[in-house]
């Protein structure tokens, strides 16, 4: 018996000493690496990676940017049964244990020491938590330890509420998306809270393998794991039978969603976004920054839309350039007689198909399964801008009708109206016959781009022509809306900001502004008469003309600028100098390196890019002042903190005329008093000007001459009453002016047009500068999308006209000589001047006669003429 005792000894001391010695190695553990284990207090104030959102003025999502989709949302955001499946999937005793669950490492490490491999996880939400925020992803013992030691501080300083929060949120779930919310919106396109049972549940069920296991990549396996979820849920009470049974049958309905913006403007969310890398190149894209642009949402949907529209409808003017694919067939006529394979089985006419996705009614059709064949290859294409993808499935010759099939199994029946435009191709002037019947255009199994217009549906193709759109609010700079081009996912060029391309007319405003500065007014009259052009400077001899090729004589400015004459627009530019007009034209916000210093100037020849010259424009709309355009109005961090807001410089001639006044008094004041220049205040002028200027917003500069800015005003408003613009009348407006552009073999399309509310500039054209077309201009191709914006811009909108300044005086004057009409002088018209350039002669009655007998009934038509650029007059 005393032999035993040594073995019983040791039996009792060994179980006791393995005791102390595993409290030891984790009190040792402890020490070691509890010195450098993070505060728990920071979980509260941790900084989540969000990504870059930008906003219009009104607050609707333009952008967003970032490596990370997250949407941080609050606790009571999330429905409680998604905690309930999350914890009955990955974390059953959550509420009990304090961070760790001893019987879950247990079962992890025995199952390691026995078979080499890790088969169940060990991890509660705590320690998952304690990993995501913290440590890395590395698999030590090491990092485990710290992980089981975070996990355990965390729970002693903040509550089960907050570790779910914080999970939730931080969570990667598979397609960039990182948190819950996130994942809502990538699979299903919906907020967490509006998502059923088995959506909930499948979400709940992705964190054990977000990439691999996501209902996109792999459906079958994502429907197992999201089934063990609803199956644990049931075990743990909180769904019943019902509840269970309905949500495991439910068919899988995921599918990428890309980012929810609420508006389209990708062109201005890139130049915000390349603006703001220069600001915050380090963490652009994880502070979760929030800019606020000034954008006007509306307009800029309209923007969007007017532009598509007038794309697709020179497009159709020009008829189809190329026949839509025809899609192979899933079943021919010859073989609907013999068996085919569809997905694993076998499949015969009349029988049912259980393992097919679409929702077919039985027993399909060889025409059933095609179209839904089709319909799911059309899923896998994107449409340009907004037009939508079908398939031709029937024509009909005798009701000249053709029915399309969508992707989204849409029946769409296309009349005439809708394909009779697409005519063939034949070069950028001519199109084909006419189509006579649906069969000679479509046949069946035809792939089709659709354009949807209200309530009609038009057959369409992807364009090759580009156009863009550029608003502004003339009293700040403010953008208001931005297209650069038809669809920015097809082409990232900006046309808006990148495009130099030739104003033509467009430009002509600038030059009879200079021009009106320097003593022209709108009744001087300059021949328009042909001219050819001798410079050494020249390539050949320059022959500028007129676009109907005719001449029309002495003609007054404002006639000349509403009709466009090119010739009237050189000589008056000879008239005023090609330097002068340069530095004049530069201070207006036009880039005086981009202005031709030659007499082409006049036409519009100098590059330029359709930001640029609605910045001009700018100065022509608000009375004379330059404003600096601008896009971000504000930016805030996460939290809402300020970080910048834009003072933008404004039009307000009531601050500047206040400023002036009380200027003048304190002027006086020291005058009267040179010792109120040390004691500049006082109970009448209690503040000095810096002080009382102070009071006003940054007012804009005056860089024109604001009766000149009145007359052009006048003069560009005639441009649509009876010149190239009449196609605005349409709006119904008395407070619109504008001018139509239309370069050399009518590459460019322009029309640029405002009141004193809003400035619009639209250019049609393409990237590779080539023809329009012999009947595309300005009036026809530029200006309907500038209307059809400017419906929306300024619906609801009182008119803003300019108001006329003082300083001017209206008399009648003679319209073929702009001298003053006499008394009683029958076709005598109105016109307006600076009261300095008042025309002093008047014209002579017909009835008068000179002294030596000559009539005196006006000059003669001036030849043609033939001298250099400088002998021009």
């Amino acid at each position: 018996m005393k032999k035993n005792r040594p073995v019983l000894r040791f039996l009792l001391l060994a179980p006791l000493a393995g005791l102390f010695g595993l409290i030891f190695g984790i009190a040792s553990v402890y020490l070691y690496l509890a010195p450098s284990l993070p505060s728990v207090e920071s979980l509260k104030n941790i900084q989540l990676q969000t990504p870059l959102r930008i906003y219009s003025h009104d607050e609707k999502l333009i952008a967003e940017f970032g490596e990370k989709r997250r949407t941080p949302i609050a606790f009571e955001q999330v429905p409680q049964q998604f905690y309930n499946a999350l914890i009955a999937a990955e974390d059953e005793n959550f509420y009990s244990h304090p961070g760790i669950d001893i019987k879950g490492l247990a079962r992890a490490a025995f199952e390691l020491i026995t078979t080499g491999q890790k088969r169940s996880g060990g991890s509660t939400i705590t320690m998952q938590v304690a990993k995501n925020y913290y440590l890395s992803s590395e698999k030590t013992f090491t990092r485990k330890f710290t992980e089981i030691l975070l996990a355990i501080h965390i729970e002693q300083e903040i509550s089960k509420k907050e570790i779910l929060e914080l999970y939730v949120n931080k969570i990667y779930l598979g397609k960039r998306a990182y948190g819950v919310e996130a994942a809502a919106q990538v699979y299903y396109g919906k907020s967490i809270d509006q998502l059923s049972l088995a959506q909930l549940a499948m979400i709940a069920g992705l964190p054990q393998a977000p990439s691999a296991a996501n209902p996109i990549n792999d459906p079958d396996r994502a429907r197992q794991r999201r089934n063990y979820v609803l199956a644990r849920m049931f075990t743990e009470d909180f769904i019943t039978q019902e509840e269970f049974t309905k949500a495991a049958s439910e068919e899988i309905s995921a599918k990428y969603h890309g980012l929810s913006t609420e508006i389209e403007a990708s062109y201005v969310a890139e130049m915000v976004r390349s603006e703001l890398a220069e600001l915050y190149p380090e963490d652009l894209y994880t502070k979760g920054y929030r800019v606020y642009t000034t954008i006007n949402s509306e307009m800029q949907v309209a923007a969007q839309k007017a532009v598509r529209v007038g794309i697709h409808n020179y497009d159709r003017a020009h008829g189809l350039r190329e026949a839509p694919e025809v899609l192979t067939p899933y079943i021919l006529k010859e073989q609907q007689d013999v068996p085919v394979r569809v997905g694993a089985s076998i499949w015969k006419l009349g029988e049912s198909i259980p393992s097919i996705n679409y929702e077919l009614e039985l027993p399909p059709s060889p025409d059933d399964l095609n179209r839904y064949t089709w319909a799911k290859k059309l899923q896998e294409r994107n449409a340009p801008g907004d037009l939508v993808w079908a398939v031709i499935t029937n024509i009909d010759d005798e009701a000249l009708t053709a029915t399309a099939f969508t992707a989204d199994k849409e029946s769409i029946v296309l009349n005439k109206e809708s394909y009779e435009w697409a005519r063939p191709y034949v070069n950028v002037n001519i199109i084909g016959n006419p189509i006579e019947k649906p069969s000679e255009l479509f046949s069946i199994g035809q792939a089709v781009l659709l354009e949807p217009r209200g309530e009609e549906i038009f057959l369409a193709q992807k364009p090759e022509v580009q156009a863009s759109l550029v608003s502004f609010n003339p009293q700040d700079g403010g953008l208001l809306a931005l297209v650069g081009g038809y669809d920015f996912s097809l082409s990232k060029y900006n046309r808006s900001t990148q495009a130099n391309r030739q104003p033509g007319s467009s430009f002509k405003p600038f030059v009879y502004s200079s021009a009106l500065e320097a003593g022209f007014t709108p009744a001087s009259i300059i021949n328009d008469a042909p001219v050819v052009f001798e410079d050494d400077s020249l390539e050949a001899i320059w022959r500028p003309e007129n676009y109907s090729g005719k001449f029309y004589g002495p003609t007054r400015l404002r006639q000349a600028l509403y009709k466009s004459r090119n010739l009237v627009s050189i000589r008056l530019l000879n008239r005023t100098g090609v330097g002068r007009t340069i530095r004049y034209i530069s201070q207006l916000g036009i880039p005086r390196a981009k202005l031709n210093r030659d007499l082409s100037l006049a036409l519009g020849s100098s590059g330029m890019t359709p930001f640029e010259l609605a910045t001009g424009y700018m100065v022509l709309a608000n009375g004379g002042y330059k404003v600096e355009p601008f896009v971000i109005k504000r930016i805030e961090d996460s939290e809402g903190n300020v970080l910048f807001e834009h003072e933008p410089k404004q039009v307000c001639p009531d601050c500047k005329k206040a400023i002036e006044e009380y200027q003048a008094k304190l002027e006086t004041r020291i005058a009267e008093n040179p010792e109120a220049l040390f004691n500049q205040t006082s109970e009448e002028l209690p503040l000095s000007l810096e002080e009382f200027s102070q009071q006003f917003p940054p007012i804009a500069p005056k860089v024109m001459d604001e009766r000149v800015n009145y007359l052009m005003y006048t003069m560009m408003q005639d441009v649509i009453k009876r010149g190239t613009g009449k196609r605005a009348l349409a709006l119904g407006r008395e407070d619109l002016a504008g001018k139509t552009g239309t370069t050399n073999d009518q590459k460019d399309a322009w029309f640029s047009g405002f009141n004193n509310k809003v400035v619009a500039n639209v250019w049609v054209g393409f990237d590779d500068p080539q023809t329009l077309g012999k009947w595309a201009f300005g009036s026809n191709t530029a200006l309907p999308i500038w209307v059809d914006f400017m419906e929306t811009a300024l619906k609801g909108m009182p008119h803003s006209p300019i108001q006329r300044p003082e300083g001017l005086v209206s008399v009648r004057i003679d319209p073929e000589t702009g001298n003053r009409a006499y008394p009683g002088q029958p076709n005598a018209i109105f016109e307006t001047f600076r009261a300095e350039n008042v025309p002093q002669q008047m014209e002579t009655p017909p009835s008068y006669v000179e002294p030596n007998g000559s009539d005196q009934t006006g000059s003669s038509q001036q030849d043609s003429e033939n001298i250099a650029p400088e002998q021009l007059f």
